[in-house]
């Protein structure tokens, strides 16, 4: 038996990351289709959702979350003070929310809905595909019950932690939320090099996407420490330790580690921004 029968979900929003959340419940089979209802101000795209996974639909977000008693919150952190305003006392007492908004401290959530069974999650994109890792923390309030559903919904995008201090999901932002640009960035630079020396684009990226895939692959086989598997491939005068001396020269660490840290600040800044 599924935690999350006979429950009904609302998703404030309905955006990339909500529909994965859509897809990837109704694809295990954890909820029906009649079991969700999904509020987005764009007329369009609820018909397409409508459509697409026959749930239903509405440009009300207070019609939506009034019926859920799981209440997803998938808006732009930008827009989360406005829905705050809409839905503040207007849930059911017994509803939990679970928050994908980034930055959006969970204080701030409480607060501007008058309910405190909340559950704050940082996923990311590969959740459309089964894929994700999301990382989450839910308030004293948040029951077993709701604990077990929670967990239930973000094991349906992938694999899930726990974890127990709000900083966390800052950080979480910033490495595995935003990770995906990183490696989509880095797959592009590889492409372009491969197309520079004389493969064709077509070539060039099945090259760069099998070899990214194998190397995800035998690294979780390994369970060897990076470095280790680095200096596996990486031959005395060869062609990596050539290629490797020239990223390291250019400050490829201090780069990402730069990169990843801007956007640790922009998390934060941004959860600055829905508590005004």
């Amino acid at each position: 038996m599924s935690a999350l029968e006979n429950t009904r979900l609302a998703f404030i929003g309905s955006g990339v990351m909500a529909e994965a959340m859509i897809k990837g419940l109704l694809g295990q089979q954890l909820v029906d289709p009649e079991a969700i209802i999904s509020s987005d101000p764009f007329l369009p795209r609820v018909e397409e959702l409508s459509a697409r996974y026959q749930i239903q639909c509405t440009t009300d977000n207070v019609v939506a979350a009034q019926q859920g008693q799981i209440v997803v919150l998938s808006v732009k952190p930008q827009v989360l003070p406005t829905v705050l305003r809409q839905l503040e006392s207007r849930l059911r007492p017994d509803a939990l929310v679970l928050s994908i908004v980034a930055g959006a401290q969970i204080e701030t959530i409480a607060k501007g809905l008058g309910h405190r069974k909340i559950v704050r999650v940082m996923p990311n994109i590969p959740a459309q595909i089964g894929q994700g890792i999301s990382v989450w923390m839910s308030t004293p309030e948040v029951d077993d019950r709701q604990r077990e559903q929670g967990q239930t919904i973000l094991r349906a995008l992938g694999q899930e932690i726990y974890v127990d201090h709000e900083d966390y999901l800052d950080m979480a932002t910033a490495l595995s939320g935003t990770g995906p640009a990183y490696v989509f960035l880095f797959m592009e630079a590889l492409i372009d090099a491969g197309v520079h020396m004389g493969f064709s684009r077509r070539v060039a990226q099945q090259l760069v996407l099998q070899t990214l895939q194998g190397s995800v692959a035998y690294a979780r086989q390994s369970n060897l420490h990076p470095a280790e598997l680095r200096n596996q491939v990486t031959s005395p005068g060869g062609t990596s330790a050539e290629a490797l001396y020239q990223l390291e020269k250019g400050g490829l660490r201090t780069v990402i580690s730069r990169a990843i840290w801007a956007a640790y600040q922009k998390s934060r800044y941004l959860g600055g921004l829905t508590n005004e």
